[in-house]
């Protein structure tokens, strides 16, 4: 019973609040292949800290490797030994500035299969405009009585789920 009531409080949890992050799927539907152009495709997006890539192909023919600057201009890199290669790799964007990233399988680097982007900071949510109350209102009448009515029903409706 405990556990029921602890998974539907997750779940609420979970759906009321907004995520601010975004999930970048590198290529779109096309996804980490050769022959794709990365930097059109990073071209009028925004990356910020705590977004995530998401770099998808067919496990075994292709890896992600975070390089440096330099060696993305000379598709190298000088530490193979953190290779991405599942095929589903997915990448938190944890820091700000410039990063790199590209296939260490043959040629595929000088094919066009790399990726330089710009990480921003954390976008901030939005504050809540914070309403100038005008002479004789009261905020408390701002509130409908429906309103408060179905939001009754709705707690007491789950309520009910969980006690069931």
């Amino acid at each position: 019973m405990a556990s029921k009531a602890f998974l539907i409080a997750i779940l609420v949890a979970m759906v009321a609040t907004p995520s601010l992050a975004t999930d970048h799927m590198v290529g779109d539907d096309a996804g980490w292949k050769v022959g794709f152009n990365y930097t059109a495709w990073a071209q009028g997006k925004t990356f910020h800290v705590g977004d995530t890539l998401t770099f998808m192909y067919q496990e075994g023919l292709h890896n992600v490797l975070k390089v440096t600057g330099p060696e993305f201009q000379q598709c190298v890199a000088s530490n193979t030994s953190d290779a991405l290669t599942s095929g589903k790799d997915v990448v938190t964007l944890a820091k700000t500035g410039k990063k790199w990233y590209i296939c260490g399988f043959g040629d595929h680097c000088s094919k066009g299969m790399k990726l330089v982007i710009n990480v921003l900071e954390a976008e901030a949510p939005a504050p809540a405009p914070i309403p100038t109350p005008t002479p004789g209102s009261s905020s408390a009448t701002d509130i409908s009585p429906f309103k408060s009515f179905v939001w009754l029903i709705a707690a007491l409706a789950v309520f009910k789920m969980i006690l069931a």
